[in-house]
């Protein structure tokens, strides 16, 4: 059977558009912590603020216990619990509480620390997107780990990127998360294409080839930044080792 021709282009954001953790470096260099340790001085310094005596110790070991939680759900149910619902796990976790508007200031602390020190996006993102664009509606699907979907916006934005995307689809604001069909479905509803007409571009392999092989769109695995595959196979239907590389790889789907 010939597939439709690619009528959408969506992507992943970290680690296929935005380099993941490179923020760290820059840390580094302004001898600021870690974003793990600053979270967890954070939760630390505001309960000691409100009279609530807790050891950085403490803070970490249970920190750690939720940041476990999170994985599983995130990895097995495809749900991405938001900052508010992390901190109060772990709040109630240390028999601890904060009043509301120092709970607030804690939330958007964790939530705008790569806005404070941003990641770096691939040096190319802009060229290519600017290409695609041209023959493409574009969107991001993205998981939201700690920076929400108004986060990632603004780093878009700032980007200068923002304006190529159609539509966004960030995980804390559509309650799932990558592979969940839901996520690529809304997606193509909002591109009005449907599935079959949409490739997904990302570098995981359980998130970003099978969820949108799922809904019977294709896939482009990215390994521009990381090759989680290791030298191994992928199912997607191309490998992209270079961003660069995209406008022939999809005109190779669409002729083929």
């Amino acid at each position: 059977m010939i597939q439709p021709g690619i009528r959408a282009i969506s992507f992943d954001l970290w680690d296929t558009l935005i380099i993941d953790d490179s923020d760290e470096v820059k840390r580094k260099e302004m001898q600021l912590p870690t974003k793990k340790e600053a979270r967890r001085i954070l939760v630390h310094e505001a309960l000691n603020k409100n009279q609530v005596p807790v050891s950085i110790e403490t803070v970490n070991a249970a920190y750690d216990a939720i940041d476990t939680a999170f994985d599983k759900v995130w990895k097995q149910l495809h749900v991405t619990w938001s900052v508010r619902e992390r901190l109060n796990l772990l709040l109630t976790a240390l028999h601890s509480g904060l009043p509301d508007n120092e709970m607030l200031a804690l939330i958007r602390r964790h939530e705008e620390m790569e806005l404070d020190v941003q990641p770096d996006f691939v040096e190319e993102a802009g060229e290519v997107l600017s290409v695609l664009a041209g023959s493409y509606k574009l969107a991001v699907i993205s998981d939201t780990v700690f920076s929400p979907g108004r986060v990632l916006r603004k780093l878009l934005q700032q980007a200068g990127i923002f304006k190529y995307f159609h539509t966004l689809v960030f995980s804390d604001e559509v309650l799932r998360s990558k592979p969940s069909s839901a996520v690529f479905l809304k997606a193509c509803d909002s591109l009005s294409v449907a599935p079959q007409e949409l490739v997904h571009i990302g570098d995981r392999e359980d998130k970003d080839v099978a969820g949108p092989h799922a809904v019977g769109a294709r896939a482009i695995l990215c390994t521009a930044v990381k090759d989680r595959t290791k030298g191994g196979a992928s199912a997607a239907e191309k490998i992209c080792n270079n961003l660069r590389e995209l406008p022939g790889l999809i005109d190779e789907l669409n002729a083929g």
